[in-house]
């Protein structure tokens, strides 16, 4: 193991602290208390982002399955080094996981903690973007979790990644990217947001538009494998392939603008990385909005999902029941077109109430129509019908 060194009296901060245990997975860790969960706190741990956790210890396990071969894994955000751990003992075909931190007293946590759960991990205290590129391919899988934006940080991933490696990130500043506040958006990812029913899918896509733009400097380009909107934060797992007329036919293929009518709910795609404007709703007439460049291909790798749902334990059956919900969702969101319908707001604007969703969904198959539940919203429909076929299903429904 190695355990980077620094000053001791920083060290003797950690006796100051009082501590609780949490159990989680297969893992026993122990942290600081905390009133509320916040950057400021002694070490980041965040209970709620348990599901993250989980699903990563999935995706992974899968990924490794599919490389036949053993991985090294970077978590660079570590904390209090719960996901490491959880990873060196719950992913088999593990080698090496690395887990760093730049704050000191999460170091010296994360050093308790391996020793703890008897978790072999090696332990760093670097700056992200450092640690990156002094460790150019040579991880297989690396995790990007940082508290806020993982924009910072794209870059050096783009530069460090090698060919057949998983990129996986979270970000939790879902207030820009959903479009609450479009100069963020703009100045983090340089894409204009859209405020729609479905900002949540929107804002996935801009955050998968912008990896896949900014790893194409380096003639790298993705192939996103699961992707998923959940309470506060979005998450992504990206498979990164390498190759100059790959990542062009990547960036041709996928990248492009949603364009949006706000008083019809009309939407269509445009590729390419220039927006045609203005445009006139050909539904009403209304101008449309737009939002990009963004990802407009597939999200949602269906075999990838399945292989993680036939890996699911056995055990902890609520905890699997909530996981399995979510997976069975998104691999029925493979294979759809990007944004999802609201049937309340659709109703909302037909000035009448909302149907069953079921019986819509329904009814749009009968038509011949691809439709299913979106994840992102309860009351969300994905499909292919256009939105003058929704609106003749749901008056169907009430026929």
């Amino acid at each position: 193991m190695f355990f980077v060194k620094y000053p001791i009296l920083k060290s003797i901060k950690i006796f100051l602290y009082s501590n609780m245990r949490v159990n989680e997975g297969r893992v026993t860790i122990k942290i600081p208390s905390f009133d509320k969960v916040s950057s400021k706190a002694p070490v980041f741990y965040n209970p709620s982002m348990e599901l993250n956790r989980d699903i990563s210890v999935l995706a992974i396990q899968q990924f490794q399955k599919e490389k036949k071969s053993k991985i090294k894994i970077a978590d660079l955000f570590a904390g209090s080094g719960i996901r490491g751990i959880r990873y060196r003992l719950e992913i088999e075909g593990t080698e090496r996981v690395l887990a760093n931190d730049i704050n000191p007293i999460a170091v010296e946590f994360i050093k308790r903690n391996s020793e703890l759960n008897k978790a072999p991990v090696d332990i760093t205290m670097e700056d992200a973007n450092i640690l990156l590129r002094k460790n150019r391919g040579v991880f297989d899988v690396v995790d990007i979790d940082p508290f806020g934006t993982p924009s910072p940080f794209i870059e050096s991933a783009g530069y460090s990644l090698k060919d057949g490696s998983l990129l996986c990130v979270t970000a939790t500043d879902t207030s820009s990217l959903c479009g609450t506040y479009k100069k963020p958006c703009i100045r983090k990812y340089n894409a204009v947001p859209l405020k729609t029913e479905y900002c949540h899918e929107n804002g996935l896509r801009i955050l998968t538009g912008f990896i896949s733009l900014t790893l194409a400097k380096y003639k790298k380009y993705i192939k996103a494998r699961l992707a998923y909107s959940s309470q506060h934060y979005m998450r992504l797992y990206l498979e990164i392939g390498k190759g100059a007329s790959k990542t062009d036919k990547s960036l041709k293929d996928n990248i492009g603008f949603i364009y949006h009518c706000h008083n019809c709910l009309f939407r269509s795609l445009e590729h390419g990385l220039l927006p045609i404007l203005p445009r006139e709703c050909p539904q009403c007439s209304e101008k449309l909005d737009f939002s990009g460049p963004l990802w407009i291909g597939e999200l949602e790798d269906e075999n990838f999902i399945k292989g993680m749902i036939r890996s699911l334990p056995e055990k902890k059956l609520n905890k699997k029941r909530n996981i399995l919900k979510l997976l069975k969702l998104l691999k029925g969101e493979s294979g759809m077109p990007p944004t999802f319908y609201d049937t309340h707001k659709v109703c909302s604007k037909m000035r009448i109430s909302a149907p069953p969703l079921k019986k819509i969904i329904k009814t749009l198959q009968e038509k011949g129509f691809k439709a299913t539940r979106s994840h992102c919203k309860a009351t969300g429909i994905k499909t292919n019908a256009p939105i003058i076929r929704l609106k003749e299903s749901i008056k169907e429904v009430y026929s």
